[in-house]
């Protein structure tokens, strides 16, 4: 066992804690530790009655001084909002098709277009705008509704197929799988396959044809080139929406497509849309 060592003349009180024979002096904290303690304690009570800090239902105490981030956040963007008022207003109202004419006005409209495309675009269309299954690439020249500049506006201020906006560009593809028997809709696979330049089955594809041409040339063309007026997609070019292996066609074929984009009318002001009608225009697809 260890031996605890005498206490020598002058030692404080022991808190009575014992380790293996060791004592722990039960020394006072300095004062000048205890004093800044007690005056963050004061410091705390002082803050949660100026500043907000109680968490209530729906929101929180206000504090006596009235301060807020939100505030302070909102009053930043109104004060830019001000201060960009001029160029917005010039933006609005400018000609489509001669904006980009206008150096200045152009590059403020696509690093606005750009924020607003980070903000609101990129959560479907990607960060950087190439899509993703279901969405479309907004970096290529395939264009399911047209890609100049006016078509663009058009189609971002109405959205496609939404039911908030009556001017939303719409068409809808019938589920073939309710028209067609199921080795039809293989043949007809085989044949959009083979005009993309796909893995196709030939004896398949052959009677394919004249399915497609019962079935799909009139919104699609006789060729499968599309019609943008229908929003009818290219099926020669080998881009892909849903994907162009056999299983997607398929299943594109069968079920349909419906994708939907909202109006953003609703949500940005016009110049807003435009600037990023404009920043997609120029991303390298637009025409």
């Amino acid at each position: 066992m260890s031996k605890v060592p005498p206490k020598q003349e002058g030692d404080p009180n022991t808190t009575g804690h014992s380790w293996d024979g060791i004592e722990e002096f039960d020394n006072p904290m300095p004062r000048w530790w205890l004093w800044t303690f007690y005056a963050t304690i004061v410091w705390g009570v002082i803050y949660t009655i100026a500043y907000p800090a109680w968490p209530l239902v729906s929101s929180a105490t206000a504090g006596l001084l009235g301060y807020s981030t939100r505030a302070e956040v909102a009053a930043e963007i109104s004060a830019v909002e001000e201060a960009n008022a001029g160029i917005n207003a010039q933006l609005a109202s400018a000609e489509l098709t001669e904006i980009s004419a206008d150096t200045t006005l152009n590059s403020y409209a696509v690093s606005s277009g750009a924020a607003v495309f980070r903000t609101w675009c990129a959560q479907c269309h990607g960060s950087g705008a190439a899509g993703f299954v279901g969405y479309p690439n907004l970096l290529d020249d395939d264009w399911l509704w047209g890609g100049d500049i006016e078509a663009i506006h058009a189609t971002i201020a109405h959205g496609i197929r939404n039911e908030e906006d009556p001017d939303a560009r719409y068409s809808e593809m019938p589920a073939f799988g309710e028209i067609l028997e199921p080795e039809e809709i293989s043949q007809v696979v085989h044949y959009v396959m083979q005009l993309s330049g796909g893995d196709a089955d030939a004896g398949l594809a052959g009677p394919g044809a004249e399915v497609f041409a019962d079935n799909c040339s009139s919104c699609h063309g006789e060729n499968g080139l599309g019609d943008r007026e229908l929003g009818a997609p290219n099926l020669a070019d080998a881009i892909w929406l849903y994907g162009g292996d056999e299983a997607a066609l398929t299943e594109t074929v069968t079920y349909s497509r419906y994708g939907v984009m909202p109006p953003w009318t609703q949500r940005l002001t016009e110049a807003q849309i435009r600037a990023v009608a404009l920043y997609v225009h120029q991303l390298g697809g637009g025409e």
